[in-house]
């Protein structure tokens, strides 16, 4: 029996998957690691923290999965995107990476639009950000230029795991979308952006097809993990690029939701096709020649994390009491509220915007509390308001032409079944779940197994391990019912966002 390794490194936490050439999950292990916020909008991780965490789940999966390391034929890894990692000339980490929630770079942004919109829309397929990576390598150069200085190579999170398993330096097309350098129709570096940004080619890592193979296990990791050096590791691809493999989205006119710390609505796209300015993100997707559209909050799963830590301390002892998980306690405290909250509507906005709007100094906000509202109502509208702002980005997709046929669900968000019927009832289409639950991990050992020679092609895999377990139906009336509370939502971005601008300036 021939197995796959899937690596997702996630902004929590890492989680791995051995699969046997058959697509069944047959181990996999988790470690959870630390967010650092030095400032408010800032937001940190330890490489280190990634790399250990790859290697410590690796080893677990192959050791309770009892395999032959030689038998284990490939390794593909998922990240989250965007952060950026920077290694000296002895290929050390020179300072904590800047993870794609952070927010510090607006002035930089400002700087890259010097450049006309125009250029960044060609040659990008979307409008400089806070952030992505270009502009986190902009502030690091005018903030910390002692630093910078020692910088001999840049990475996303994910390469830099990759590195440490290989020793090779290189990226992908999907996840090197979201660096704002790259061309993004032709998938290759952009030599203009790279001259206008003053960032040497030579700090970048050559771009492969998500597939591909990028080198074999250092004899060290190999014996570490309980591997082998024959064991190959494939190019890999963003988490939600490889969400979509996992999820099957492998054809035009399929799509997904995600909802993790973030959360997207995603399609993908046989064809190159332009986006109107920061409507949604245009990426290169895992499936090689291909492209697809995602758009979402930043803070979505994150907006229930501040609720439970903040202010649901109760919940999460009558959850351990009952040896009950505080999502299933959520659940059975939301399903019985009305839709709509009871007229209470949240802005999912606790680290600033970037689809439909880009606008890092929007905030979140509940508006409409009264005296009947308590913590089932706050927590069911923070539900709701993160799909609201997932269906704009899925309306924005009709109005191009683009008509999703299949919505799948991937992600934590996916397992609760009262956020699946808001889906459902919000997007005017049916919700699907898959009977394999860890879509950008499952996503990452498919196209180790392709690079391995396993599978003749990502779509020949997909087809054939991802099947669908259930199906959330959409109903017209509560859809009917639901546009009202979601025109009303809309409305209050041009109405408040001057105020909430102020309110970030002070």
């Amino acid at each position: 029996m021939k197995y796959v390794i899937g690596v997702d490194l996630g902004t929590s936490a890492t989680k791995t998957i051995l699969v046997d050439q058959n697509g069944k999950i047959v181990a996999e292990a988790s470690v959870k690691y630390p967010m650092y916020q030095p400032e408010n909008g800032w937001a940190e991780q330890d490489p280190s923290d990634w790399s250990e965490a790859a290697i410590s789940t690796i080893k677990s999966v192959v050791e309770k999965g009892q395999v032959n390391g030689k038998d284990v034929r490939g390794i593909g890894i998922s990240g989250q995107m965007h952060g950026l990692v920077m290694l000296n000339e002895e290929n050390q980490v020179i300072r904590r990476s800047i993870i794609w929630c952070d927010q510090r770079a607006t002035k930089q942004v400002e700087e890259m639009l010097e450049l006309p919109m125009e250029k960044w829309m060609k040659i990008t397929a979307n409008p400089p950000m806070a952030g992505w990576t270009a502009a986190k390598i902009l502030w690091i150069r005018e903030n910390e230029p002692e630093l910078f200085a020692k910088c001999r190579h840049i990475m996303l999170p994910k390469d830099y795991v990759r590195f440490i398993l290989t020793g090779k330096y290189a990226t992908d097309a999907s996840d090197a979308s979201g660096m704002q350098m790259l061309d993004v129709k032709n998938r290759c570096w952009s030599q203009e952006i790279l001259d206008f940004l003053k960032v040497d080619r030579e700090l970048l890592g050559d771009v492969y097809e998500s597939p591909e193979v990028v080198g074999n296990l250092l004899p060290k990791i190999a014996e570490k993990c309980g591997l082998s050096t024959e064991t190959v590791v494939v190019a890999g691809g963003s988490d939600n690029a490889c969400a979509a493999i996992g999820t099957g989205i492998v054809r035009e006119g399929q799509a997904f939701t995600t909802i993790g710390t973030s959360s997207i609505v995603y399609t993908h796209l046989k064809k190159y096709q332009e986006i109107p300015e920061g409507a949604l993100h245009l990426c290169c997707c895992a499936v090689p020649g291909c492209w697809h559209t995602m758009g979402g909050p930043q803070s979505a799963g994150l907006s229930i994390e501040w609720m439970k830590n903040n202010f649901c301390r109760d919940l999460i002892q009558k959850a351990e009491e009952e040896n009950v998980s505080f999502y299933d306690k959520i659940n059975e405290l939301t399903k019985d509220i009305p839709l709509g909250s009871e007229r209470l509507i949240y802005l999912p906005f606790l680290m600033g915007e970037r689809t439909p709007h880009i606008d890092p100094k929007y905030r979140g906000a509940f508006i409409g509390l009264n005296i009947i509202h308590g913590q089932a109502h706050m927590l069911r509208a923070i539900m709701e308001g993160v799909v609201y702002s997932l269906a704009d980005c899925n309306e924005i997709l009709k109005k191009l032409g683009t008509e999703v046929v299949s919505m799948r669900a991937c992600g934590g968000g996916s397992r609760s079944p009262v956020w699946r019927k808001i889906m459902a009832d919000l997007y005017k289409c049916d919700v699907h779940t898959l009977k394999q639950e860890e879509g950008p991990a499952y996503g990452a050992a498919i196209l180790a197994g392709v690079g391995a020679g396993i599978y003749s092609s990502i779509q020949e895999a997909c087809d054939a391990f991802i099947e669908e377990d259930g199906i959330t139906e959409c109903d017209l009336k509560e859809a009917e019912e639901y546009e009202k509370f979601h025109k009303i939502y809309d409305r209050f971005y041009e109405n408040i966002k001057e105020n909430l601008h102020a309110l970030y300036e002070l």
